[in-house]
């Protein structure tokens, strides 16, 4: 479900289960999968990967009346990738094309490229130091196999 007030680009994907809150604003070509929660004032930039049950928060102070004058979901930057069960709190920034680890917790801004993972996620290296994912398949392929 996509609320109102959203700002939605083209070419998107929000899987089912799935609720996008008021005031969004959401890039072209992003994948947004099953059972996730994008909280209100949350921006999404373009080609961002959210896997499932990924749950962005917006809510600095749950349950005090003041909370609601501050509430703003996290910045997920372009090309940005989080993992299965990823939870970010509010005002973070995940940098332009992140990847952040399955049940990771976020808790501080992520730079632009970094690997993060772990609870709270911390910055474990470059993106770019990875190997490329043809590479990877076939390791996790030959490992199944031993």
């Amino acid at each position: 479900m996509v609320r109102e007030e959203c700002a939605v680009g083209d070419d998107v994907s929000v899987w089912s289960n799935t609720v996008v809150d008021y005031g969004c604003r959401i890039g072209n070509r992003v994948k947004i999968h099953t059972n996730c929660y994008i909280a209100q004032y949350t921006d999404i930039g373009d080609e961002a990967f959210l896997a499932p049950g990924v749950t962005l928060a917006n809510d600095l102070y749950p349950g005090q009346r003041a909370s609601a004058e501050v509430m703003s979901g996290p910045s997920i930057r372009q090309g940005a990738q989080l993992g299965v069960n990823v939870t970010v709190l509010p005002y973070v920034v995940i940098g332009e094309g992140c990847l952040v680890g399955a049940g990771s917790v976020v808790t501080r801004d992520l730079p632009a490229g970094s690997v993060a993972f772990g609870n709270p996620a911390t910055v474990r290296g470059r993106v770019e130091d990875l190997p490329d994912i043809s590479t990877r398949v076939r390791a996790h392929e030959i490992g199944r196999r031993a």
